[in-house]
């Protein structure tokens, strides 16, 4: 959420999201060990981002996108790409996990918010996966 978060906040210049990935590692979790899943999960978002902000300009019909908070459209960003095309991460665990992140570091209303969006996409897409491959 870090990278995409700082990627977002600084005007989606840059197109490789490589050095910032190593950047945030670095200053503010250098223990962290996973560093495949975080990068297949940045990637995924990037490469499929078009996609998924249609998802959510089409489920958060009352917020153009743009006036989403910048944590809580890439909180959405991460838990629509894993709803919608990340095949390995069941869809509600893919939920409960954005609406925790939302309450961590998103406002007030952020948990609700993304509760909403991604519960509307789920109960149209349902247990079953769109995987654009």
């Amino acid at each position: 959420m870090q990278t995409l978060f700082c990627w977002d906040f600084n005007g989606k210049k840059q197109k490789d999201l490589v050095d910032l990935v190593t950047q945030n590692f670095r200053q503010f979790a250098p223990k962290f060990n996973d560093h495949g899943f975080v990068k297949s999960l940045i990637n995924g978002v990037f490469k499929n981002i078009a996609e998924i902000d249609k998802y959510i300009t089409r489920y958060a019909t009352e917020w153009p996108l743009e006036q989403i908070t910048v944590v809580d459209r890439n909180i959405l960003r991460i838990g629509v790409y894993e709803l919608i095309f990340d095949k390995d991460i069941p869809a509600k665990v893919a939920i409960n996990e954005a609406i925790e992140i939302a309450k961590t570091f998103g406002g007030e209303s952020s948990g609700k918010f993304v509760n909403g969006v991604l519960g509307a996409i789920y109960k149209d897409v349902g247990e079953k996966k769109i995987i654009n491959n």
